[in-house]
């Protein structure tokens, strides 16, 4: 059961747990946003779906070692998660060239990155989210050098794991976003969601978008797209 809520997002809102002080419920929107919120609109299921694949997929992560927020789906839009302290940092991974990538540095789009490239935006609406280094998260969080190197350690293990497991459906992992969290006890989890709105996914065979992009880039329904992902992941898992 859901108690006050704690804060309300782009694609979720957070419940402290009325059972369990140090759980939260994340309950996910029809929402969908790009651009850092300069371009809206809602899609009825798009939670649903959201919520169904993350449930899938966090289990699957523990399976392989990854420790993260999840605990269980609740519903079709619900889940309960453990409450952590969220680190204000954007991991993103990249394993192809493609979007903001290609515009400020110039690479040619659909250039692999092996190894994968690691890159950390700091999480401020008002500053548009931008690029920074490690020096820059020091100062802006309260993060440690430690704790930085961890994060990248663990993205790049998720992008391991991420990627067989995608390309076990026949698609092809380009790029993602995490989030981090600290425990009480001040361990860093996986939190946030992993979904087609956090990633970049093309199909092997195809090359279609298969995520958020067809949004974005108003190239195809999203729903049908997010549908296929989850039909892909079930018959997988």
């Amino acid at each position: 059961m859901k108690a006050e809520l704690l804060y309300e997002g782009k694609a979720k809102k957070v419940y402290r747990s009325a059972s369990n002080s140090e759980q939260l419920i994340l309950s996910y929107k029809n929402d969908a946003t790009a651009f850092n919120g300069k371009k809206k609109a809602s899609f009825t299921g798009k939670g649903r779906l959201n919520n169904e694949i993350s449930s899938l997929i966090f289990p699957y992560l523990h399976e392989r070692g990854i420790r993260t927020h999840f605990l269980e789906r609740l519903n079709d839009t619900e889940q309960l998660v453990w409450a952590t302290e969220i680190i204000p940092l954007e991991v993103v991974v990249r394993n192809v060239a493609t979007g903001s990538i290609t515009k400020r540095l110039g690479f040619k789009e659909r250039t692999p990155f092996e190894p994968a490239l690691v890159e950390l935006f700091y999480k401020n609406d008002a500053l548009d989210d931008p690029l920074i280094n490690d020096d820059h998260a020091l100062l802006l969080t309260d993060s440690t050098a430690k704790e930085l190197r961890e994060l990248k350690v663990m993205a790049l293990e998720i992008n391991t794991v991420l990627r067989e497991l995608f390309q076990s459906i026949n698609l092809a992992l380009v790029d993602f976003k995490l989030e981090f969290g600290r425990l009480p006890d001040g361990s860093i989890v996986l939190s946030d969601e992993i979904s087609p709105d956090t990633c970049r996914l093309w199909d092997m065979v195809t090359e279609e978008k298969m995520d958020k992009d067809v949004f974005r880039q108003d190239i195809g329904d999203l729903i049908s797209v997010y549908e296929q992902i989850l039909q892909r992941l079930e018959a997988r898992l």
